[in-house]
This record gives structure tokens, C-alpha cells and sequence, in this order.
């Protein structure tokens, strides 16, 4: 591993969640009784964010957000949670959702609006400081965005990030769910231009394969405690393998250190309450 914490960076979306825990999610025409209600600013660009920034001591990101209080709030919370967050202002509502999570701690999202994607010509992000990172995740923008995501020195990006992806950036990492048939498609669509591609499989671990001929499989980590809720689960395992590989760590400890980040978050309440820290990887 690199002498010091790698310097790292998210460029994607964020949504503002309220979040329920419910008996089961409710069939056709049936009425069912949440509680526990919270709300977090959450997305996968801002989960990956959080992690990111437990790892690293701190993280920074560049996303994009309505001219609205979700956003105010939004921008507050991460702040709160240890990332500098820097977003544009639409004339577009900040984009919400609704989490339903059922008795087995498995997640059901609803979304409400457009996902907000940050520009690459927006001179209110600082794009610059990309180049200076040692690993950036990316989950949505446009290509201008995409390029500058690139100046760092590892760019790990997800599936979801879209038509963006296969104009001729080259990844050092693409990291999806296997289970999830959207990320498997655009997988198979831009899967060469990624020196590595990584397919989680849940508690069964997962399988990668580089594109230099090296290929093998991982087990998912054990977990710290009961699992409680599976949001944020992926977007954490992404952000754990971003840090390792911008903190030089191989393949396998990198992807060792993503599967604790998942399970961590697995045994806490929505993204935030339970995520590994550089504290437990150092200890």
C-alpha cells in the first residue's frame, strides 16, 4: 500500500431518500405500515462519497443538484459525513426517492424525477483537481466529465454511469452487479475499454477478469454483525475497491477490502450508519 491515504474523488448523483422499514413490500392494492422513517441525501454517487471519505480521512464531490432546500441540505449532510461536495444548480427539482426495507433487510427503491449528472463544462466544479487524485469513482455525468475524471490516476466507474461510457475512455476498473441485468448489458456493451472488470454476486463473493489475461473469483467478507439493510451495499463494496486500488493495494486485497466495505454497511441502518473506516483497515 502507498505511504499515505490515497487522494480520492466521486463524480456522480445524488438523490435526497427517505427511508422505511417495512413487513414486505406491499403486493397490488395493498396498504402496509412503515416505520422507523429518516432521510439522508444517498445515490450512489453520494454513498461511494461518504465511504470513500471514511477511508480516506476525506473525499471530494463534484455532482449537481436543484436551486432548492433538498439541496442545501443535501450539500450540509455530506459535509457533516466528511465530503467536500461541490454541485452545480438546476432548474430542475433535486431528484428524491423512496427506500422500502423489508424484513429481510433487502431494499426497494423508488425514484422520483430526473437523475442530475454533473457537466464537464460547468466552470463551478473544480475539474482541475481531478488530475490531482489517486483514484476517482464515477457513477454519472457527460462525457466532458468523464475525460476529466480520467486526469487521476485510477478511475473505477459503475455500469449506470450509461451511453457515456465506451466513446474511448479507458478504465482501470468497471464494477458491477451481476444479479442487476441493466449493469450486466452496458457491461458487455463497454467492457473492453476497462483493464478490469468486477461482478459482485452478493453473499456468494464474485468473479473478475483483467483484460491482460488474469481472472479469478473472491468470497464475500464475514459479516460484523446482523444484516439490517442492504442499501448502499454496492455502492460501498465500489468505493472500497476504488480506495485500494488508488492505494496501490493488488487486485485481490483490493477486492478483500470491497467486500468488508460491503457487509459492513449491510449491518447498519440506511448507507451511513455502519461503514468501515481507515481506522479497521489499519488496525
Amino acid at each position: 500500500m502507498r505511504a499515505s491515504r490515497p487522494r480520492v474523488a466521486v463524480v456522480g448523483h445524488v438523490e435526497w431518500v427517505q427511508f422505511a422499514r417495512v413487513p414486505h413490500v406491499p403486493r397490488a392494492g395493498e396498504v402496509v405500515h412503515a416505520r422507523e422513517p429518516f432521510e439522508e441525501p444517498a445515490g450512489g454517487g453520494a454513498v461511494a462519497a461518504v465511504q470513500l471519505a471514511r477511508l480516506a480521512g476525506s473525499a471530494t464531490l463534484l455532482t449537481s443538484l436543484g436551486d432548492d432546500e433538498l439541496a442545501r441540505r443535501s450539500i450540509v449532510r455530506l459535509e457533516e459525513l466528511g465530503v467536500e461536495a461541490f454541485s452545480t444548480r438546476t432548474t430542475t427539482a433535486t431528484r428524491r426517492a423512496a427506500t422500502l426495507v423489508d424484513g429481510a433487510g433487502e431494499r426497494t427503491i423508488i425514484t422520483y424525477g430526473p437523475r442530475l449528472e454533473p457537466c464537464g463544462e460547468d466552470t463551478e466544479l473544480p475539474w482541475g483537481e481531478l488530475g490531482e487524485m489517486d483514484a476517482v469513482y464515477f457513477t454519472a455525468g457527460d462525457l466532458d466529465a468523464l475525460r476529466a475524471a480520467r486526469a487521476a490516476r485510477v478511475l473505477v466507474a459503475s455500469p449506470r454511469a450509461g451511453e457515456v461510457l465506451g466513446h474511448g475512455v479507458e478504465l482501470d476498473a468497471l464494477v458491477l452487479s451481476g444479479a442487476d441485468a441493466i449493469e450486466r448489458h452496458e457491461a458487455e456493451r463497454v467492457g473492453a475499454q476497462a483493464r478490469l472488470v468486477v461482478s459482485t454476486d452478493g453473499a456468494r463473493g464474485g468473479a473478475y477478469s483483467e483484460r491482460a489475461g488474469g481472472s479469478g473469483t473472491w468470497s464475500a467478507a464475514r459479516l460484523p454483525g446482523a444484516p439490517v439493510d442492504a442499501y448502499g451495499c454496492g455502492d460501498s463494496f465500489a468505493a472500497g475497491l476504488t480506495y485500494g486500488l488508488g492505494a496501490g493495494l493488488d487486485v485481490p486485497a483490493a477486492l478483500a477490502l470491497a467486500a468488508r466495505c460491503g457487509a459492513t454497511c449491510l449491518t447498519g441502518s440506511g448507507p451511513y450508519e455502519h461503514q468501515l473506516r481507515g481506522a479497521d483497515v489499519r488496525a
